[in-house]
């Protein structure tokens, strides 16, 4: 069976609570233990029934204390005894509680069924809470493997110092740049080198230079 989706919209929220089945609405009515019960059934929120004994919280009548008498599914409120009200007429009737507004001090154990509910939410509540404090564990023994895994490799790491010295480091002597002008005053005397000149042959004189001559 597909789960519904989470309705977004008031007025469809407000439709499904007014049209949920009785498994639903019984959830609905669920409360929350006083601190003496948490400790001692080790159960957070349990559905209120007939034969509790609640105590309102919050509301015009905060304080009250009374044992349920009566439970609407149909109207989401429930009755505590000793809560009345007179009408005009002077008959005195029950006055409506939402069952979010009370908190149950004490239980009816009397239906097997309830406490069949309450040991199987108490072992739940048992395997969250262990399943909670392992990764802390795990988290814990990490921590150890690592810092002595660092332990240990500062021990090698002192042990390699005391075995082998270090070697004295070679000093690399520097060659002294020659300077820009130097180098320029080298290439301008090889530039200014004399060429030497090629002997130029003498010119034969032949007859026709004579005669004319």
């Amino acid at each position: 069976m597909r789960a519904p989706r989470p309705a977004t919209k008031p007025a469809k929220q407000r439709k499904r609570v007014f049209q949920a089945p009785d498994h639903i609405r019984h959830k609905l009515f669920a409360a929350p233990l006083s601190s003496e019960l948490k400790a001692s059934q080790g159960v957070k929120t349990l559905p209120v029934r007939s034969g509790d004994t609640v105590r309102i919280v919050r509301g015009d009548h905060k304080g009250f204390e009374g044992k349920i008498s009566r439970v609407d599914r149909r109207k989401y409120r429930i009755y505590v005894e000793g809560l009345t009200r007179e009408k005009v007429d002077g008959t005195a009737i029950f006055v409506p509680v939402h069952p979010s507004k009370v908190m149950i001090t004490n239980l009816a154990l009397d239906d097997k069924w309830r406490k069949k509910v309450i040991e199987r939410k108490r072992e739940a509540r048992k395997k969250a809470i262990e399943v909670a404090e392992k990764p802390a564990k795990k988290v814990e023994e990490v921590k150890e493997v690592k810092e002595e895994a660092v332990a240990e490799k500062v021990i090698v790491k002192e042990k390699l110092k005391a075995k082998k010295p270090r070697a004295p480091k070679k000093r690399v002597v520097k060659k002294a740049p020659i300077e820009k002008a130097e180098k320029e005053k080298a290439e301008v005397e090889v530039e200014e080198k004399p060429k030497t000149k090629k002997t130029r042959a003498k010119r034969k004189t032949t007859k026709k230079d004579e005669g004319g001559a």
